[in-house]
């Protein structure tokens, strides 16, 4: 039943505005909560397939490294082809790679099925954003629409280890996949029902773009991975492969300035107070989801907590980020942009350096409270950098500068999985001291992480077990310490930059808008 009905689109069909953003929001959560589902998970999951270090990695991190560079290329293709189809289309793909997710039975398998999930993820996410601008015409309402988009995007990753912890403890591991397969058979009716027809628009495609654009990005994370710690092609190879990335991003970064309408508005860069928006949502996300995984496992495989416990012990992340995410509009107008930015930037590195200081003892207060830090500190941070892309660009350019904000978005929690999880192996494996009696393939298993470590320490059992799960403990501490310290000084030197190069607030919007009378 429809309740207060508004004709949409033009088209005959019928659809109430606010179901409609309901529709689009659980849809959104679906793609948002998936990037950070498995963490909780990692234990069971390698307990279960046995991946290697390396493959571990891109079991959780594929999933936002497809998602990053397809965000755009489904949008553009969303203008030319109609989003609903698109949404349409995503949820399907999205159920499918689920379903396939669920029952993987290698790693290579569940690889595949995540980045499938990536795709669902791609087509589903630009296109909800899309459908709210068109189903809200009031300016007022549009504003609290998006701000409720806004909020359930950047809430979805800190719900997520909550709800891994809860069906990896009553169910297996499989199931923080099979989960959205019931959801989507849900709503895909729904949608077809809810969803108005949209224009479709002659907007131009590249599809050589598109391609210099996932490659050039997979190649970059398949290079810095095995380039750490990889068995599978060696590191000369691998830093060709790193090398190979770089110059197809670098390509489609020069294609983009000559294109006439190109897939990804570079030209945007050329502004201050956008670069150093765009660098801090990459940067706050980059921390905050690579060190989600590493403190998840900690609190698990250090502390010995059940998935259900290390993910109630997540919960002040969540409550920070969603009191962060509603109070940063009044501190923008209380302290300004410039503060509050590099304010929330500076809370995050200050909330983590306590964990510079742990061993394998617990510290329940203190982690409460690193925690609180990091998700108010990250989603302050994240408005205030939103704030200022917006500001930065003229009105006909926000399209733009939206689609790179959410793909810096969906890039910084890639690179920060990626990178914080190959600088905790690298510390790791050398660090662990093997027991004497260690038979050498299991010496080489534990090796690959944690997780793998503490399965043979279980395999084992008795003083040897024991003895290699204590000291892989130990060796995983000092990862952890690394990870942090990276993101600390990636943090800060964000937050100083944010100070010495973000213009004040009323400048770039007064700039912004001598732009837009130029441009007319």
């Amino acid at each position: 039943m429809i309740i207060f009905g508004r004709e949409i689109g033009g088209a005959g069909r019928r659809a109430n505005r606010w179901s409609v953003l309901a529709l689009l929001c659980f849809s959104l959560l679906l793609v948002a909560v998936d990037a950070t589902v498995l963490h909780i998970a990692v234990p069971a999951l390698t307990a279960a397939l046995e991946p290697s270090a390396v493959q571990l990695l891109w079991i959780i991190d594929i999933y936002s490294l497809v998602v990053a560079p397809l965000l755009v290329t489904f949008g553009t293709l969303g203008d030319r082809y109609g989003r609903r189809a698109f949404v349409l289309a995503g949820y399907v793909v999205f159920g499918v790679a689920s379903l396939a997710a669920a029952f993987a039975a290698t790693p290579i398998a569940l690889i595949l099925a995540r980045a499938c999930l990536g795709v669902g993820g791609a087509m589903i996410m630009p296109a909800t954003l899309s459908i709210i601008r068109q189903v809200f015409t009031d300016r007022r309402e549009r504003a609290i629409a998006l701000g409720v988009w806004g909020a359930v995007a950047a809430g979805g990753a800190a719900v997520g280890p909550m709800l891994g912890g809860v069906l990896v403890e009553h169910f297996w591991w499989g199931a923080v996949f099979l989960i959205n397969v019931p959801l989507l058979l849900i709503a895909l009716p729904l949608a077809i029902r809810l969803l108005p027809p949209t224009t479709k628009r002659a907007h131009p495609w590249d599809a050589l773009s598109a391609a210099l654009s996932v490659a050039g990005l997979l190649a970059l994370a398949f290079g810095l991975k095995e380039a750490g710690y990889g068995h599978t092609i060696g590191r000369g190879p691998a830093l060709l492969v790193f090398a190979l990335g770089v110059a197809l991003l670098v390509w489609f970064t020069t294609r983009q300035r000559r294109l006439a309408t190109p897939l990804l508005d570079i030209g945007l860069f050329t502004q201050r107070g956008f670069a150093t928006g765009v660098a801090c949502v990459l940067l706050a996300i980059f921390a905050m989801v690579g060190l989600e995984l590493m403190l998840a496992q900690y609190l698990q495989l250090v502390l010995g907590l059940s998935p259900l416990g290390a993910a109630l012990r997540m919960v002040p992340l969540m409550v920070a980020a969603i009191v962060g995410g509603l109070t940063a509009a009044r501190l923008l107008d209380l302290i300004g942009l410039r503060a509050t930015m590099s304010g929330g930037l500076a809370l995050t590195a200050l909330a983590l350096m306590p964990v510079l200081n742990w061993g394998v003892e617990d510290h329940p207060v203190t982690l409460a409270l690193c925690f609180v830090g990091i998700g108010f500190g990250v989603e302050v941070a994240l408005l205030a950098a939103s704030d200022t892309i917006m500001a930065s660009v003229p009105e006909s350019r926000a399209g733009g500068a939206a689609a790179i904000e959410e793909t810096a978005y969906e890039l910084g929690a890639g690179l920060g999985i990626a990178v914080l999880g190959t600088i905790t192996t690298i510390v790791y494996a050398p660090a662990l001291l093997v027991p004497a009696e260690l038979p050498p393939d299991l010496a080489v298993l534990a090796r690959e992480s944690l997780a793998a470590a503490a399965h043979v320490a279980t395999e084992l059992g008795g003083p040897a077990g024991a003895a290699l799960l204590a000291e892989a403990r130990l060796a995983f501490v000092s990862g952890l310490h690394a990870a942090v310290l990276v993101s600390v000084l990636f943090l800060l030197v964000t937050a100083v930059s944010v100070v010495v190069l973000l213009p004040r607030r009323q400048a770039a919007r007064a700039a912004a808008r001598e732009r837009e009378r130029v441009a007319a």
